[in-house]
């Protein structure tokens, strides 16, 4: 299926159309009815942001259990760009920030929490996990744009026994679907900005119909284009989202969600500017338009398709039970080719590379209310099938030399039970103890290749050539990791708009496949998932003028794993780094000033070091957030500041090598809302955003040392910088039909 060049996969395809096709039909059907007796019209009603909490960009929520943040679908629609992912959806929140380089919604961004970087937490969509298979990372760049998302649910912890995932190490991250509509529109969205960056995008809302308006319809279809900031560094993606829900009955409904997005690129591996470039003055070069360069932009390419679909049922059994069971599958697959040197063109100064998986999995959740509390159990299965190389090639002809860096398939099955139950001590007390059990199982095939993974297998690589000769095709392969991970909290009601919470709970995090990636694929002794053990204590305060919530934290976190020979066989025994410590205090809250306005702040101050005393790279000592916020008839306008206090940045093995100053980052948008500004429009809304409002350039990372002793006491003009992109306007119509 094709719209304007525009191409659909024929299975996404085939579910729009039929969802389109019973939308209509359904709809003709409620027309013959008209005069038959139905369920009263529901009229959707826009919050008038007159509360703490419905004008809070991101609060607590008087139910936590642990230290929760909720951002808003307001946030989404009206404060970040159309272009936006789901990155800039969570970077407000406490603790939490992100950078992109090329521009908001332009580059693959990682977002890090309470210090912590993106690979120690989870990542959920509506509950189902998702990340990498080779270890867990997430690519914001793909899935899940903001058109997509409805908000998020943040927890800066492991979260209780019924909290999923493979990296719980960390905290868990739940972005939302979007609400469904009770009426029926049409929207159609065109924006426009910086760097030629535009998106036009088309979305249609059933409303509720069929029988007793038993179903419901979302879809959503975009096109986004931009030529980036960076030099050469253009982002075409394409995406479209469809969520249909079905009320079989007053018990029983069930949810169908599918998307699909492509995403093409001319990013490179290499990523930075220059220290020599940014000194002076010149903050987005990365790559050149001459052929005859090692940086040519038509050696860097990429082509990443992702789709993400799930089924799910929701039912309530009687007797206090309920059920949710959602089964999906996601696929990621990511085209990578590009030069490995800035400098250097030769037959194998290139890289061919490919990094998919296939996802699939169930995740079944039961719980039964009593006057003595809630039970909650069920269990989480994933299986994920993966295909992963890298080949040696030539970025003039793209001819692959025979023998790659490495090739390997394999699988990994993720079984998480859990059970827990929620003892009502009192009418105001609450205690939940719990625990869940995770196993994960990796079997792999490994392929002999040139050295860089598992080598030759017993034959012989000829560098001169790029071939084999001999050896055994393939080694096979298994690994196995369990753990048992208890959780326990409190929950206090002090009065009808005061809560106060503490908790202890354990979490893991699946070590990378990285771990055969040793000669012969041979480990003397393998490592055991990592471990962090949180311990923290909050509060919670909502009224009609002010959300409040505050908490103190402390984290014990196993470091990374290193390795080094057995005496006797040379193989590679894996051992714990020793710990880190990961402390503070947060707050965030939001207040009523009057007139429309309101005022909401944010601000985590802590420490995330090793036991050596030396700071964790990237992680801050300081992040503080503060908007101001209005809303008065059709207009509705927000200022959001950030500011992520100093950094380090490693080379190597050496710690806090480089110190990054505290970088602040301010955006702007404004938005107005006309109703029926024609006889054929219902609603029409502009928006203006502008990202990094005053312009400035700071530097917000080393994306990697120039030389094995640069630093900040010498540092290196090859070292490559992450800068922050140029200030960036945008104007956004969308036309409500």
């Amino acid at each position: 299926m094709y719209i304007t060049g525009f191409k659909i996969p024929p299975r996404f395809a085939l579910a729009l159309l039929a969802g389109m096709l019973q939308a209509a039909f359904a709809h003709a059907a409620d027309d013959g009815a008209a005069d038959a007796p139905g369920p009263t019209q529901t009229v959707e009603i826009r919050s008038t942001l007159n509360t703490a909490s419905s004008s809070a960009p991101s609060k607590g929520s008087l139910d936590a259990r642990s230290a929760l943040s909720e951002v808003s679908d307001q946030f989404v629609r009206d404060f970040t760009s159309p272009v936006a992912d789901y990155s800039q959806v969570l970077q407000m929140a406490p603790g939490m920030f992100s950078y992109s380089s090329n521009g908001v919604g332009l580059g693959d961004n990682k977002t890090t929490m309470r210090g912590l970087s993106d690979g120690n937490s989870v990542i959920a969509f509506d509950g189902i996990p998702f990340n990498d298979t080779n270890g867990v990372s997430h690519h914001a760049w793909v899935f899940f744009p903001s058109q997509f998302t409805g908000g998020a649910v943040i927890d800066r912890s492991p979260g209780s026994a019924a909290t999923i995932g493979q990296a719980t190490y960390g905290g868990s991250i739940n972005l939302l679907s979007r609400d469904l509509d009770n009426t029926q529109r049409t929207s159609v969205t065109g924006s426009y900005g910086t760097w030629a960056t535009s998106l036009i995008g088309v979305e249609h809302a059933t409303g509720q119909f069929g029988p007793n308006g038993s179903s419901n319809l979302l879809v959503n279809v975009q096109e986004m284009k931009s030529d980036g900031y960076q030099t050469y560094n253009k982002q075409k993606r394409d995406a479209a989202s469809l969520k249909y829900r079905y009320q079989l009955s007053d018990d029983t409904a069930i949810t169908l969600f599918s998307s699909w997005l492509n995403l093409t690129n001319n990013t490179p591996a290499i990523k930075g500017v220059t220290r020599a470039n940014v000194e002076q003055g010149n903050y987005n070069t990365l790559l050149s338009g001459d052929p005859t360069k090692g940086n040519y932009w038509g050696f860097n390419f990429y082509d990443i398709s992702t789709a993400f679909n799930y089924l799910g049922v929701t039912s309530n059994l009687g007797g206090g039970w309920k059920l949710e069971d959602k089964a999906y599958v996601y696929r990621y697959w990511n085209k990578q080719n590009y030069n490995n040197s800035t400098t250097v063109i030769s037959t194998n100064s290139a890289i061919d590379k490919l990094n998919s998986y296939l996802t699939k999995g169930n995740l079944l959740r039961l719980s039964q209310e009593s006057s003595l509390g809630v039970l909650r159990t069920g269990v989480w299965y994933d299986y994920a099938k993966s295909f992963r190389y890298q080949i040696p090639s030539d970025p003039r002809t793209w001819v692959n030399q025979a023998a790659p860096n490495f090739s390997e398939t394999y699988q990994t099955t993720t079984v998480q039970p859990y059970v827990e139950y929620e003892f009502h001590v009192t009418p105001a007390l609450s205690i939940t103890p719990g625990v869940k059990y995770a196993s994960y199982k990796q079997d792999f095939r490994h392929l002999q290749d040139n050295g860089g993974a598992v080598g030759p297998l017993g034959g012989v690589y000829n560098k001169a050539t790029g071939t084999i000769t001999g050896g055994a095709p393939y080694i096979d392969n298994s690994v196995k990791y369990t753990d048992t991970l208890p959780s326990l909290d409190l929950h206090y009601q002090i009065a009808p708009t005061w809560t106060a919470y503490a908790q202890i709970a354990r979490g893991d995090q699946i070590p990378s496949t990285g771990v055969f990636d040793t000669l012969g694929a041979k480990v003397g002794a393998v490592p055991k998932a990592t471990k962090s053990t949180t311990t923290q204590a909050g509060t919670v305060w909502q009224s009609d003028s002010l959300s409040l919530s505050a908490d103190v934290y402390r984290i014990r976190l196993d470091s990374p794993y290193s390795s080094s020979p057995d005496p006797v066989t040379g193989e590679p025994v894996y051992f714990l780094n020793g710990k880190e410590i990961s402390q503070g205090v947060e707050a965030e809250g939001t207040v009523m000033l009057g007139g429309g306005f309101s005022l909401y702040a944010n601000a985590t101050v802590g420490t995330t070091k090793y036991d050596t005393g030396k700071w964790v790279a990237g992680a801050p000592g300081d992040t503080e957030t503060l908007s101001l916020n209005y809303q008065h008839s059709g207009w509705n306008g927000g200022l959001f500041v950030k500011r992520v206090g100093k950094t380090y940045a490693d080379n190597g093995s050496t710690h806090e090598a480089f110190g990054i100053d505290p970088v602040t980052l301010a955006n702007l948008f404004i938005n107005y809302r006309l109703k029926n500004p024609a006889p054929f429009a219902k609603l029409a809304k502009l928006q203006i955003g502008v990202n990094n409002l005053f312009n400035r350039h700071s530097i917000v990372d080393v994306a990697s040392a120039g030389t094995k002793i640069s630093s900040s006491a010498a540092p290196s003009p090859a070292d490559l910088l992450t800068v922050l992109p140029e200030r960036s306007v945008s104007a956004t119509l969308t036309i409500d039909f």
